[in-house]
């Protein structure tokens, strides 16, 4: 009887062994042989930098519209794509994420007039549709749905607003992922269009006053202009409904300087028209309108950029900001507009020792979203500044909202973590008391993973937090498979936020990480200013003090570690991995700012001058020359490095992806593969369709687990 039992027991055993073999597939980490295209090098381009001559041999890569640049881009996916066909799993993994991804995902609720309104998306829908309903939990009809805009699903819908009465609603258009925006109008109550069409909106608001609404427009670029072209001359208009777009009353210009951007925003009660004025991405100008009078004079408030202004509202007969004036984790001031000098504005909610990020506006309550340790707390106020309670919140994420309406007893906020996707509370803005409405059903086993916040110490004894999240019990042994991410720079924070595409590595005993280095907004003004201009380096050398400390505490190794960032966290990951090449396995650099000597010159770039100087002036010019990732590329070995970005992005030109991977592939000295994936009809990354998304998350986690010579349990 025993020896029946043991031979039961080892036939079981070997059958569970070797199914376990079956589940596991065994792949065969052979070299994907590469060759690079041959690239044009002009060594004759260069400038005088006040004295130092600095060559750019792939300036010609910046002419998009050539088809000598157009030949080169299709050569390159070429090679990209052959490489990335030749992982065994690709297509593995991008079938988990399909089916991952195919989930209910929606929006918050708002209500304007009469109807609610929310986005939803049934899973796999390449852009999610608005939808409309007479009662909260009525039958929902679609008032809006984007994907017939476009055969391919990338026309995208921008901002929306709707007028005070809820009768009409302005929306903005991109197509092709551009930063352009084409505005329409629809009627509500036909669910139609009207024929009023803007063009040449980029960067604006819309902001209703009576019968039509406030806007932010460039003159119409040159031919072959409007994906590279500097964008100058912004200027304010008024369009009234059932107009053609010629006939928009000019509101508000600067001629004398044209690199200064203008927004418009109009009082809840439309009684005032706010103009706010920047030359770059942090200081802004502010001015106030009243409407109620015929031919009112603007009041300037303020009229330099030294500091952030964002109106909140006009109530009870003063206006409501929000600034950093004095205050560099924000607070919010009352302006009497009778007397608006600085000096009789009044603290209504003082700065604290968290940043303060947000402030909105339900009830008849202040929502005060601050971050603690990068994560939402939101704290309660009346309208004259007393504090009534924090808002109880699910656990330890993000918040977004509260969104309602001024006087209305009900608002919507969202929560999500790096293991919780977006769900949405509804609000009791008297009782300050939240119930959950809605919850999407992914099918993963979320509860199996956690999420920890670690802190290290950078280069200079600055301690620098980081979220690390992998499953539950996980051995560290130093051999996971890690994805670190981030930003640093803008003003920006990074807080815990879901994404589907972690979750293939996170059930692959993978780790993903988020560090919150310097230049982002996570602990205020000053935060940021640390990581700007002639201290740029400290945002690389957090991120650098953040890998080595991953690996110091056995999370991963150099091996097994990949880097990615995209916009300026393409810079970030670009100076790393040319400052650090040893420390990193793979890296990512994504829509990168890669030429810090001429990204002032396209598009937008010149606003961002606040953070990174220009090579214009002999300072910037000795700072960025040392870490400008297209500059400082040596023959040497790099991480195996898949550079993307995609041919419609008018914010970051793709030139600066065109320009560093020439650079690379000419200089590389090692066996890692280093290529470019060009999207088409696509842009910086918003409105990207979800089937774009997808394929470009599968290539990505491909890539790097390749490198890496990891198996998948596909």
């Amino acid at each position: 009887m025993k020896a029946s039992i043991l031979r039961v027991t080892c036939l079981l055993m070997f059958t569970l062994l070797f199914s376990c073999q079956e589940s596991k597939k065994t792949v065969d980490f052979k070299n994907i042989q590469v060759e690079y295209p041959k690239t044009k090098k002009d060594l004759s381009v260069e400038d005088d930098y006040h004295g130092k001559i600095v060559k750019d041999p792939y300036r010609w890569l910046e002419d998009d519209h050539s088809e000598e640049t157009k030949s080169w881009v299709n050569a390159q996916n070429e090679v990209t794509f052959a490489y990335l066909d030749s992982i065994p799993y690709r297509n593995a993994i991008k079938d988990r994420l399909t089916e991952l991804w195919d989930y209910e995902k929606f929006g918050t609720p708002f209500k304007r007039g009469k109807r609610y309104y929310q986005y939803k998306n049934d899973g796999l829908q390449n852009q999610s549709i608005l939808y409309s309903m007479n009662e909260l939990d009525g039958e929902a009809s679609v008032f809006l749905d984007p994907n017939k805009l476009s055969d391919d699903g990338t026309s995208s819908i921008g901002s929306i607003s709707f007028d005070k009465e809820g009768k009409y609603m302005a929306y903005q258009v991109s197509e092709g992922g551009s930063d352009w925006r084409v505005v329409s109008v629809r009627d509500v109550e036909a669910g139609v269009d009207k024929e009023d069409r803007l063009e040449w909106i980029k960067f604006s608001s819309m902001a209703w006053a009576g019968d039509g609404f406030y806007y932010s427009r460039y003159p119409t670029p040159e031919e072959d202009g409007e994906l590279s072209a500097k964008n100058e001359y912004h200027k304010v208009y008024y369009h009234k409904i059932g107009d053609d777009q010629s006939k928009d009353q000019l509101i508000y210009q600067d001629k004398n300087n044209p690199q200064r951007n203008f927004y418009a925003a109009t009082t809840d009660d439309e009684d005032f028209l706010i103009i706010g004025s920047s030359e770059s991405t942090s200081g802004n100008a502010l001015s106030v309108k009243s409407l109620k009078e015929p031919n009112a004079p603007f009041i300037d408030l303020v009229t330099n950029f030294e500091n952030d202004y964002q109106v909140l509202d006009f109530i009870d007969e003063r206006l409501l900001v929000l600034t950093n004036l004095d205050a560099p984790n924000q607070k919010v001031v009352s302006i009497d507009l009778k007397n608006p000098e600085k000096s009789n504005w009044k603290d209504l909610i003082p700065e604290s020792e968290n940043a303060l990020r947000g402030v909105s506006i339900a009830g008849n309550k202040l929502f005060a979203n601050y971050l603690h340790n990068a994560s939402s707390q939101i704290k309660v106020f009346g309208f004259d500044g007393t504090f009534i309670q924090d808002l109880e919140l699910p656990g330890i994420g993000s918040v977004g909202g509260p969104s309602g309406k001024k006087g209305e007893k009900e608002a919507f906020f969202n929560f999500s973590s790096y293991t919780r996707p977006n769900s949405v509370y509804k609000l009791d803005t008297d009782k300050l008391s939240s119930t959950l409405y809605k919850s999407p059903d992914i099918k993963f086993e979320l509860d199996q993973y956690e999420t920890n916040q670690l802190w290290f110490t950078s280069k200079d004894g600055t301690k620098v937090p980081m979220f690390v999240v992998h499953k539950k019990g996980l051995e560290l042994d130093g051999k996971r498979p890690t994805l670190l991410y981030g930003y640093g720079g803008f003003d920006i924070p990074l807080t815990p936020g879901f994404r589907v595409t972690n979750l293939p590595l996170l059930e692959n005993d993978g780790v993903y990480v988020v560090a919150n280095i310097r230049g982002g907004g996570e602990f205020g003004s000053e935060w940021h200013k640390s990581g700007t201009l002639d201290r740029k380096q400290n945002v690389f050398d957090d991120f650098i003090a953040a890998a080595e400390h991953l690996i110091k505490e056995g999370y991963t190794s150099s091996e097994k570690l990949a880097i990615q960032g995209g916009s300026n966290g393409g810079l970030l990951v670009g100076a790393c991995m040319t400052q650090r090449p040893d420390l990193y396995q793979v890296a990512f650099p994504a829509v990168g700012v890669l030429d810090m000597l001429r990204y002032h010159k396209f598009t937008i770039g010149w606003a961002w001058a606040t953070d990174y100087g220009r090579s214009d002036d002999p300072d910037a010019f000795e700072y960025l020359i040392k870490y400008s990732p297209l500059h400082n590329v040596k023959e040497q070995a790099y991480p195996a490095t898949m550079v993307t970005t995609a041919d419609h992005d008018d914010r970051v030109v793709p030139a600066h992806s065109f320009k560093f991977i020439s650079e690379l592939q000419d200089k590389v000295n090692g066996e890692l593969p280093t290529l470019i994936r060009i999207e088409t009809s696509a842009g910086h990354g918003a409105g990207k369709p979800t089937s774009k998304r997808i394929e470009e998350a599968a290539d990505i986690l491909s890539f790097m687990l390749y490198n890496m010579k990891e198996d998948v349990i596909y």
